[in-house]
């Protein structure tokens, strides 16, 4: 006797539905999750079909490719141990993120009960850290004409931190001939990749100039050096022409020289004494 084909269609469908009710089907909202610091975020792991009861749930933390347990026998353990905890069916609740929570978490559901007795599902987690005040170096004054780079950076940023440069308040454009008004500009600008979400840290403003080189100046305060050097050395010579600084040398002074007594003769300086004349008796 032939199955009529409404009759076929109708087993095969209770075939479907009979083996999708002992079946594991797991899903999730959202498989790429992004957290802010400090707050709280749910991982969530829905199960869609199951006919086992109590089923055995767990959840890895997966972090530079090594898995380690969040979620094992009905507890929470490793480094989220009292920071987490797991909500009905299988979601997981991370409260107060750190950035080191930045990791894949996959959740793993098993049913003995069930023909298809296991389900698991990944998600992706990105802690977004906000950034600090930049460290930047820049020069205190540079020379027209010339080369120079202004430098600011920071690493605490997650995802890495995308830099903005500002002219007297005003946002420099990463591209100068893309603006009009910095079309004759002549600059290039790394801003570094990556979408930050979360926040936005300012630097201190920074006054700088950039100082022509003054040949004007310098050739004037140049002359007024020679000016005043001359100008003193024509004083002393009128102060010498008039007389004020004359004086008599020493060597003209005459000194008179005492006369010799005839009855004695000196000696020279080197007998150091007296010598007797001849007139004298002793």
């Amino acid at each position: 006797m032939a199955i009529e084909r409404p009759t076929l269609c109708l087993l095969f469908f209770s075939w479907l539905c009979s083996s999708a009710a002992f079946a594991v089907i797991l899903r999730t909202t959202e498989k790429s999750v992004w957290a802010n610091e400090f707050e709280s975020i749910e991982l969530t792991c829905l199960i869609e079909s199951i006919s086992t009861n109590n089923p055995r749930i767990e959840w890895k933390k997966i972090k530079n490719g090594v898995p380690s347990y969040v979620y094992f026998q009905n507890k929470i353990s490793g480094d989220l141990e009292h920071r987490a905890l797991l909500r009905e069916p299988a979601n997981l609740l991370i409260l107060n993120t750190s950035r080191s929570d930045t990791a894949q978490y996959r959740c793993e559901v098993a049913a003995i009960d069930d023909q298809k007795p296991f389900d698991e599902i990944l998600i992706s987690l990105a802690v977004r850290v906000k950034p600090v005040i930049p460290r930047c170096s820049v020069p205190e004054a540079v020379t027209v004409g010339s080369n120079t780079e202004l430098r600011c950076i920071e690493n605490e940023g997650f995802p890495q931190s995308q830099y903005q440069w500002f002219k007297n308040n005003e946002e420099l454009p990463e591209d100068p001939k893309t603006s009009t008004k910095f079309y004759n500009s002549s600059y290039a600008m790394n801003t570094e990749t990556g979408k930050r979400m979360q926040g936005n840290t300012t630097a201190r403003p920074e006054m700088k100039q950039a100082d022509d080189l003054d040949i004007v100046g310098i050739s004037l305060k140049v002359l007024g050096g020679v000016a005043a050097f001359i100008f003193v050395i024509v004083g002393i010579c009128q102060i010498h022409k008039t007389g004020y600084c004359s004086c008599k040398d020493h060597r003209e002074t005459n000194y008179k020289v005492p006369q010799h007594d005839s009855r004695m003769e000196y000696t020279s300086p080197d007998e150091g004494h007296f010598r007797h004349k001849s007139s004298f008796v002793i």
